[in-house]
């Protein structure tokens, strides 16, 4: 085991861990952030997508050690100062870009990386962006919807798919 210290969410955080133990399950089960979900512990669904040092992270790919000093976002860390939804999250709410929410977390952190790099994406845009993401509810519509709300874009003319 090895001591790692990281900050996690806006706070400086220390954990014990193997080598082989992947950030996702360190967050979970060390910090006991279960926000992040484990989906496939393949790298396919993106259910357990987090921000490191301000990059979208599929954190089954990534060792809790390679996470050393950097700086983490999950989702627990996307809420208001005030504890009220992001613009992203109420967007999700707003807009029914959600089901049964095993993806959701995945999703908004991707859709918050995709803002951050492409303030007003189009819908192509937003689509290609969720390519590691995948949904077994929504049929992504909703999904796309909210990020483009969130975005500031009008979507009363998107008509469903």
């Amino acid at each position: 085991m090895t001591k790692i210290q990281m900050t996690v969410n806006g706070k400086t955080v220390s954990g014990d861990a193997e080598g082989r133990t992947l950030l996702s399950q360190f967050l979970r089960e060390e910090l006991k952030l279960t926000g992040t979900h484990v989906g496939c512990d393949t790298s396919q669904c993106g259910a357990c997508v987090v921000h490191v040092n301000g990059n979208a992270v599929k954190a089954c790919t990534m060792f809790a050690q390679e996470a050393e000093d950097a700086d983490v976002t999950t989702i627990e860390g996307m809420a208001e100062a005030d504890g009220s939804l992001s613009t992203i999250q109420q967007a999700f709410q707003d807009h029914h870009g959600l089901q049964c929410g095993f993806c959701t977390p995945g999703m908004v952190m991707s859709a918050a990386a995709l803002l951050s790099e492409n303030p007003q994406p189009t819908e192509k845009e937003v689509r290609e962006y969720l390519e590691g993401n995948l949904c077994r509810c929504t049929g992504y519509h909703n999904i796309v919807k909210a990020i483009l709300a969130a975005s500031g874009q009008d979507v009363s003319g998107i008509a469903a798919e």
